[in-house]
């Protein structure tokens, strides 16, 4: 076994520990494998070892590994995504977390008419209100769920955050408590073509609390490729 195998296999055990410690089966906690900036060859050797759900964060690299991964990997659209660039991912990735506006929704919507499919997307949420953080305010969330929904092709599947860097995980906590209370409350209001069913929080850093909150999906790149390197 290969040292990001290795990597890989010890995110999986920290969260089955994570799920046994909430009362949660490990079954209902997906791990993406963070991609983003690290070659072909390391995301094939993750591959090799089980991974088959990978996150990233440009579209023009997402496309360029998806011609050369096999099939069977599930994209995730993870980045803050421009409407230029919805037409080169609308039908290719399995999931878009970045949803911030009603305006990039409809651009998905009418890609997603043109080619007769139906888009899955999350909600992205700034929990934290950080200035440097895409998403939007919890409080207009359930207004934009709702104009939203009114897209036909556009299916809301959930709600996404990326917490604030913290040196302590439990810092945390509240923030993704209070991101799977406005899942709850949006879900209680049954609108049509809604569902709150996936919850993408949780990074290399805090993804144990993350999945004790409720996390469905938990993003980790540095965990398993290690640091990345922003100069190639």
């Amino acid at each position: 076994m290969t040292v990001l195998q290795e990597n890989y296999n010890c995110v999986l055990k920290n969260i089955e520990e994570a799920c046994k410690k909430s009362g949660r089966d490990p079954k209902d906690v997906t791990l993406i494998a963070v991609s983003k900036t690290k070659p072909l060859e390391m995301l094939r050797d993750v591959y090799d070892g089980g991974a088959r759900h990978f996150g990233e964060n440009k579209v023009q690299e997402m496309c360029e590994k998806m011609e050369q991964m096999p099939e069977d990997v599930n994209w995730h659209m993870i980045g803050h995504l421009q409407t230029n660039k919805v037409k080169y991912i609308v039908g290719k990735c399995a999931l878009i977390h970045s949803v911030d506006s009603l305006h990039l929704a409809k651009e998905i919507e009418k890609q997603a008419a043109k080619q007769n499919c139906e888009v899955p997307i999350l909600v992205e949420i700034n929990i934290a209100n950080e200035e440097t953080k895409f998403g939007i305010d919890r409080t207009e969330a359930m207004n934009l769920v709702k104009e939203i929904a009114k897209l036909p092709h556009v299916k809301i599947q959930g709600l996404m955050t990326i917490a604030p860097y913290v040196e302590d995980p439990e810092q945390n906590r509240q923030y993704f408590h209070q991101i799977w209370q406005l899942s709850v409350d949006i879900k209680n209001q049954n609108i049509d073509n809604v569902t709150m069913d996936i919850l993408s929080m949780g990074m290399t850093g805090d993804y144990m609390v993350a999945v004790e909150e409720g996390a469905t999906l938990v993003r980790v790149g540095t965990g398993i490729f290690g640091e990345r390197n922003y100069n190639i």
